[in-house]
C-alpha cells in the first residue's frame, strides 16, 4: 500500500472530438511531430504487455507468478542492455530474494533520466488472487512499450534507464522499514557507486492505467519537475488528466528524493468507486483487473512522459 494524504480540487473533464482521428486511433498511437521526427507511444501495445503480466497471476515475492513476470521481463529485453540487480532483503517474513531490473538506452549526453515502476503484487493479499492490473502491471507494460520508442539508436539527449523495482509493497504492514525494498536498495547502491550524481530526473509511474485517469500533484515530489510534466501534458493536449488534486505519496521515489535526486511520482491513487465494502476503491482488492484499465490512459501518460524527456533534454 502507498501511504497518502489527499486534498481534492475540482476535476475538469474535457472531451476532444476530431473528424480525422477516432478515439480508438488516439488510444493506439498518440502521435506528435517535432523537427520532422515522428514520436509515438502505442498505448494498445502497453495494454497488451500489461495483460501478459497479469496472465502470470499473482506476483507476490517467491510465487510462481513472480518468477513468470521476471522471465517475461528478461525475454522482452533479451537483446537490450539489461542488468539484473539481485539482493536479499530482511522482511517480517524472513529473508527474501528480490530482483530489480534495469534497462539502459544510451544517449549522447552524460546524464541519466530514470523511468521507473514496480512489477510485483502485494504479499499479504497472496490468498485472494490479487493480480494488480493497475498496481504493477499497467506501469510495467508502459515501460516495456517505452523501450520500443527508445531502442535501436543513440538517443540525442541523456541516456534513459528503465527500472522495474521489486519489493515496493509491504510484506506485513506499511512502514519505512517494511516497504520500498527494491528502491531503497538501488538508491543506496547508486549512491555508493556515484550513479546518483548523473541522474538528471527520476520519473516514477504507478497506478496510471485507470480508465478514469486523474493524476494528482504529489507534494513529496520535486516542484520544478512536476511543473515540467505539467507543461508536457499541456503541450500534448492532455492537461485535464493531470494535477487537478494534490496529495503526498510515499512511493518508490522517496529513497531518491531523500538523496537529493529530482523526482516526480505520477500516480492516480483515486482508483474506482469508494464504498463501505471498498473504502479504497479497487486498490489492493481482487477487483484490480484488466477491465478497469485502458489503452487510452496508458497512451496519455506514455506520451506525456516522452514529451517530459524531450523538455528535460532542452534544459
Amino acid at each position: 500500500m502507498k501511504r497518502w494524504t489527499n486534498s481534492r480540487g475540482l476535476t475538469v473533464l474535457v472531451a476532444v472530438c476530431g473528424l480525422a482521428i477516432s478515439f480508438l486511433a488516439a488510444a493506439q498511437a498518440h502521435d506528435h511531430t517535432r523537427g520532422g521526427s515522428r514520436i509515438a507511444f502505442n498505448g494498445s501495445r502497453a495494454y497488451q504487455y500489461a495483460q501478459d503480466i497479469v496472465d502470470c497471476g499473482p506476483r507476490w515475492i517467491g510465487s510462481p507468478g513472480h518468477v513468470c513476470a521476471e522471465n517475461f521481463l528478461k525475454k522482452q529485453f533479451a537483446k537490450d542492455n539489461l542488468e539484473e540487480d539481485t539482493f536479499t532483503a530482511n522482511t517480517p517474513a524472513g529473508a527474501m530474494t528480490m530482483h530489480n531490473f534495469i534497462v539502459k538506452f544510451p544517449g549522447k549526453k552524460p546524464g541519466i533520466i530514470v523511468l521507473a515502476s514496480h512489477y510485483e503484487t502485494n504479499y499479504p493479499l497472496r490468498d485472494i488472487h490479487y493480480v494488480g492490473a493497475n498496481d504493477g502491471a499497467s506501469t510495467s507494460g508502459l515501460l516495456i512499450e517505452m523501450a520500443s520508442v527508445l531502442r535501436g539508436r543513440l538517443l540525442d539527449g541523456d541516456s534513459v534507464w528503465l527500472v522495474f523495482f521489486d519489493g515496493e509493497e509491504a510484506i506485513q504492514q506499511w512502514s519505512s522499514a517494511d516497504s520500498l525494498y527494491g528502491s531503497r536498495h538501488l538508491a543506496a547502491k547508486w549512491d555508493r557507486d556515484g550513479t546518483l550524481k548523473r541522474i538528471q530526473a527520476f520519473l516514477l509511474v504507478d497506478m496510471i492505467g485507470d480508465k478514469d485517469l486523474d493524476i494528482a500533484r504529489d507534494q513529496n515530489s520535486t516542484p520544478w519537475l512536476l511543473d515540467l510534466v505539467d507543461q508536457a501534458a499541456k503541450q500534448e493536449g492532455d492537461s485535464s488528466y493531470f494535477f487537478a488534486t494534490t496529495n503526498a505519496i510515499e512511493d518508490d521515489h522517496l529513497p531518491f528524493v531523500q538523496r537529493g535526486v529530482p523526482c516526480a511520482d505520477l500516480i492516480d491513487y483515486d482508483y474506482g468507486p469508494h464504498s463501505f465494502m471498498l473504502p479504497d476503491g479497487y486498490h489492493h482488492t481482487a477487483q484490480d483487473t484488466m477491465d478497469k484499465i485502458s489503452a487510452h490512459s496508458l497512451t496519455v501518460v506514455g506520451q506525456t512522459v516522452l514529451e517530459t524527456i524531450h523538455l528535460l533534454n532542452q534544459k
